[in-house]
């Protein structure tokens, strides 16, 4: 298991990968280790050309995709069709996706615990992981 905590030597984690530990893949690992909420490819970019003039677009893209593969970032894909993307902390959660402001507030509660025993019970099916995605409208966008 690979666990990104503050601090953490990204050199290591990408060799221990197989990929080559470069100044972008580590910036991209840094912001997302940092951000507080998913980010969409767009949003690390626009930080990323804040801090470093000579990156582009689809190498965020790619290396996104490729910490994807190598299960070191979790990729969600809100309604709005824009991919958000933070980090793996192996860490069992769920996430509420306002439609409205596309707010994204994580939840610790897992609702999926019964349902897993009902499939075992009813199907024979074994659950291995789940990912839980609810889109409605956050408290401030009721309001409006």
């Amino acid at each position: 298991m690979i666990l990104l905590e503050e601090n953490t030597n990204y050199t290591e984690i990408l060799k221990r990968e197989g990929m080559k530990s470069t100044r972008h893949r580590n910036a991209i690992l840094l912001l997302l280790e940092h951000s507080e909420h998913p980010m969409t490819a767009e949003e690390l970019y626009i930080s990323l050309k804040e801090k470093t003039a000579t990156i582009n677009l689809s190498t965020v893209y790619r290396t996104l995709d490729t910490f994807a593969s190598k299960n070191l970032v979790i990729k969600s894909t809100m309604d709005d069709g824009k991919a958000r993307y933070e980090l793996n902390h192996h860490e069992h959660k769920h996430h509420l996706f306002c439609v409205g402001c596309h707010k994204v507030i994580s939840i610790e509660d897992c609702p999926m615990g019964e349902l897993q025993e009902s499939l075992k019970k009813k199907i024979d099916f074994d659950v291995t992981g789940h990912k839980l995605e609810i889109y409605g409208y956050c408290h401030n966008c009721k309001k409006g």
